[in-house]
């Protein structure tokens, strides 16, 4: 038995949550994860997970045996990056996680200009706008918008951007716009899941957030095309500033109530914070971080 392919699938099971859901992280058969399991299971001459039709949990012998395992399987991948390099010269792949709209505009960019000169990196980018666990999905870098929880994580800040409410200046010319966020009740709005409520938009009124309904006329499920709907005169919506910029500049759209704007959130780029970092990791903070500074002061009119 290869016991530590047998100790990856174990953790890869837990941290999915199936045997089915391991399979296909790892790439194996999902009866080859099954048949692992059971044969490490034997070797210990213990029950590490105890199996229903609905779900599988750990026993506390499996509970103990999971830390050991996520520690052992650490020091290995620790002793291969030392064997490979990783922390004498930038080779090897990062893994690297961004919002959709975000990660097309600002960090593709950076990511083929780092490529470039760096030509023993590769680089898997992988946009959503879920948030990714970095440890569990083997993530080296993410690309966070917001305010950050308490964690273990190091982050880089490297900008902000607001929360814009804008219109077409046809929609504007007919409706006129508004001066108050009171007024936006009276107006139709295209909302878009993601970005808070979709019955409320939260503005800043004499230093406290304040939630104002509004008049959903049209949902849709991505900031894309919410603005597209707005460019078209359907409403008002709110986006990220970064969103609208091209046609803010254009004309095609014009923010209203600036100075209700909520606090800005912060731009991060966030990685583990444990051990020493990888000097491809490092390479590409230190490549990245500036000019997402100057992309993201940029951004903006």
């Amino acid at each position: 038995m290869d016991r530590l392919e047998a100790m990856s699938l174990f953790v890869a099971t837990v941290e999915t949550g199936s045997l089915s859901a391991a399979a296909r992280r790892s790439g194996v058969p999902l009866a080859t994860v099954s048949r692992k399991i059971s044969d490490l299971e034997r070797h210990l001459q213990t029950r590490l997970l105890n199996r229903s039709t609905r779900r599988l949990t750990l026993t506390d012998a499996g509970d103990a045996y999971l830390a050991a395992c996520r520690r052992i399987l650490d020091e290995v991948g620790e002793a291969e990056r030392v064997a490979g390099g990783e922390y004498s010269a930038p080779t090897g792949e990062l893994i690297i996680t961004a919002p959709i709209v975000f990660g097309r505009l600002h960090v593709l960019p950076i990511v083929t200009a780092f490529l470039s000169t760096y030509p023993q990196v590769d680089i898997r980018l992988t946009l959503g706008d879920r948030i990714s666990q970095l440890a569990e999905e083997h993530i080296d870098l993410a690309i966070r918008i917001g305010r950050l929880p308490d964690s273990r994580m190091l982050a880089t800040r490297v900008g902000s951007i607001r929360h814009v409410v804008c219109a077409s200046p046809a929609y504007l010319a007919e409706h006129a716009a508004p001066k108050t966020p009171k007024d936006l009740e009276t107006h139709s709005c295209i909302t878009f899941e993601g970005l808070g409520s979709l019955a409320t938009w939260t503005f800043s009124v004499e230093k406290a957030d304040v939630p104002v309904p509004v008049r959903s006329r049209l949902r849709v499920n991505t900031a894309e095309a919410a603005i597209d709907a707005a460019i078209a005169g359907v409403g008002m919506t709110r986006v990220l500033s970064y969103q609208i910029v091209a046609a803010v500049r254009s004309g095609t759209l014009c923010p209203v109530l600036g100075e209700f704007e909520p606090e800005p959130w912060p731009v991060n780029l966030v990685h583990a914070g444990q051990g020493r970092l990888p000097v491809k990791l490092r390479a590409f903070l230190d490549f990245a971080a500036p000019r997402l500074r100057e992309r993201l002061a940029q951004a903006t009119w």
